[in-house]
């Protein structure tokens, strides 16, 4: 796996490497392990380290590693593992398996907020959702994902206005029970959290989808320094539009509205209607995940995924169940600053 990495504002970057590979430069504030096995978040060489199960024993496990430039602090707080660089914040729970998640995510959540709030990196950017069993009922026969839906949803509807707008998020399912929660926040931050003309804001779903809505919005920008380049973290990507699943059944299709929905959501008439100068394409996007639900289509979603985004971008294919059973396939990704231009 080669090392792809950039700086987000000053001093940030993030790489996915080969398991206990050193890409190299600054300090280590965050390491996430894509493995075959989970492990809770603790800390690890000075720094959180969580383990999530999203690799099938026939893949290739990887670290997405979160660096800075500037010295950092790490600590616990409760159940919470965190580390902090004066700007930014990572922050990671874990909730163990349970017959109801909605009470626990809440908590997770509560915590989360109060850490953020009280540390002074209020403005939220980027959160993983990663969910065991996420379209298999809980104990009441409500599907754990709407379950965690509840939760996510009221602990926001606690803390508006004291954590920043909801941002860009995946929910995604895991190959083991439990969920895993991982976060980042900053400080002094302006993120400009965008929506896409195609889709339904996922916190405006009808109450066909939950009890709750999903709190997520489509992407974050995050403005880099004083000029207008900027990093967009495009959240989990599925065949939706409107509120509706769309190509049922037919994977190839749902990769061409998936791919079809970013590129509108990351293009510069998009931007420009949410006040961001500039655009991205597809051959933008990097360091992406492509989930897919049924391995046998990993070798046809591979193909088409490559035809669509640049031969340089590192790209990791994960199989594991998306957020709704109708679903095959979801697509995160981050779009750069491009060196001497503007975003």
């Amino acid at each position: 796996m080669t090392t792809t990495s950039w700086t987000a504002r000053r001093g940030v970057r993030c790489a996915f490497t080969r398991p206990g590979e050193d890409d190299g430069g600054g300090h280590v504030l965050a390491r996430v392990a894509y493995q075959r096995h989970d492990a809770p978040p603790a800390l690890h060489d000075g720094a959180p380290r969580v383990g999530v199960h999203m690799t099938a024993p026939d893949g290739e496990p990887f670290d997405e590693v979160w660096r800075t430039d500037l010295p950092v602090r790490a600590g616990t707080a409760g159940d919470l593992v965190y580390a902090e660089d004066g700007e930014h914040l990572f922050c990671a729970v874990r909730v163990e398996e349970r017959g109801v998640y909605r009470d626990a995510v809440r908590e997770a959540y509560r915590s989360a907020f109060d850490l953020i709030t009280r540390l002074n990196y209020p403005r939220l950017f980027r959160m993983w959702n990663l969910v065991g069993g996420i379209i298999d009922p809980n104990d009441e026969g409500e599907e754990i994902y709407r379950d965690f839906c509840v939760g996510r949803a009221e602990a926001f509807e606690e803390w508006a206005g004291r954590v920043g707008s909801i941002p860009a998020a995946t929910g995604i399912g895991t190959r083991s029970r439990g969920v895993t929660l991982y976060f980042m926040s900053g400080r002094d931050i302006n993120p400009v959290h965008l929506e896409n003309p195609r889709q339904t804001p996922a916190y405006e779903y009808p109450e066909q989808y939950g009890r709750k809505s999903p709190s997520f919005a489509r992407a974050t920008w995050l403005g880099s320094g004083t000029d207008s380049r900027g990093t967009l973290y495009v959240s989990g990507t599925a065949s939706i539009i409107g509120d509706e699943t769309v190509r049922r059944d037919d994977v190839l299709g749902q990769v061409e509205v998936t791919l079809g929905n970013i590129a509108d959501l990351i293009g510069e008439s998009n931007l420009h209607r949410h006040g961001v100068g500039g655009g991205y394409s597809l051959t933008d996007l990097d360091l992406v995940k492509v989930f897919v639900r049924d391995a046998a289509d990993l070798p046809a979603v591979r193909a088409r995924c490559a035809e669509s985004l640049s031969p340089d971008a590192e790209v990791v294919y994960l199989n594991v169940d998306v957020c709704r059973p109708d679903l095959l396939v979801e697509v995160e990704g981050i779009c750069r600053p491009r060196d001497g231009g503007s975003t």
